[in-house]
């Protein structure tokens, strides 16, 4: 918590302090990093608050019926500030998908997906976040070409503990609590998750949820 408190202390005091001397595009880049780091506090705070609940028994989901393809969108949106110079590629199913789902839990989920793809692969690489339909599930997937994970490390994964101590990346570094509580909430929807790496080719995170199917005829009768 203290790492992205100190980028907005530091920036806005910058800020403060200098207004008189700084110029308009040094101003706006000040402003865009203290955007960027309350949004990353903001995450962090969900996924405490969420672990905490989780622990005690007390993540209630609140699930109705939504659109796939919104949900995603909702999830890019949100880390767009925090790319860097990756690039998120999108590919969505060709048909509507309905999934009953608690919205919210499954946009921080795919946040904290690509967040973390984001943290562990150097910048100017791909990441891939797809979704598609197979026998009766909605499968998410957040695909990435970074240095991988090494398999002993897979097994503990999603259970909190510290993802990796590389810091070629260059990236900002977590607990690994996101990918924890992505387990949680995907558990608490029926669901699975898993993840696959190759040492040096990449890794990716995967997920399944129950779809509702959708009559295209019937919809397009009622249009």
């Amino acid at each position: 918590l203290r790492t992205p408190l100190t980028g907005i202390a530091g920036s806005s005091t910058l800020i403060c302090e200098n207004y008189q001397d700084l110029d308009d595009d040094t101003i706006y880049h000040l402003v865009k990093s203290i955007s960027s780091d309350a949004l990353w506090l903001n995450q962090l705070v969900e996924n405490l608050l969420n672990m905490t609940r989780i622990q005690d028994g007390k993540l209630l989901l609140k699930q109705q019926e939504e659109v796939v393809d919104d949900i995603i969108c909702e999830a890019v949106s949100r880390c767009e500030s925090r790319k860097r110079e990756h690039t998120l590629k999108v590919t969505l199913p060709d048909e509507v998908l309905l999934v009953e789902m608690d919205g919210r839990l499954i946009i921080q989920v795919l946040v904290n997906m690509i967040d973390n793809a984001i943290k562990h692969t150097p910048d100017a690489t791909m990441i891939d976040i797809r979704c598609y339909k197979d026998h009766g599930w909605a499968v998410f997937e957040v695909i990435d070409n970074g240095c991988g994970i090494p398999k002993e490390r897979l097994k503990t994964l999603f259970t909190g503990t510290t993802l990796t101590q590389d810091t070629s990346s260059g990236g900002k570094h977590g607990m690994g609590i996101g990918l924890s509580v992505c387990a949680a909430i995907i558990k608490a929807h029926g669901g699975e998750i898993k993840a696959e790496s190759t040492p040096g080719e990449g890794t990716t995170i995967r997920f399944w949820l129950e779809t509702e199917e959708v009559d295209t005829e019937e919809t397009e009768d009622e249009q």
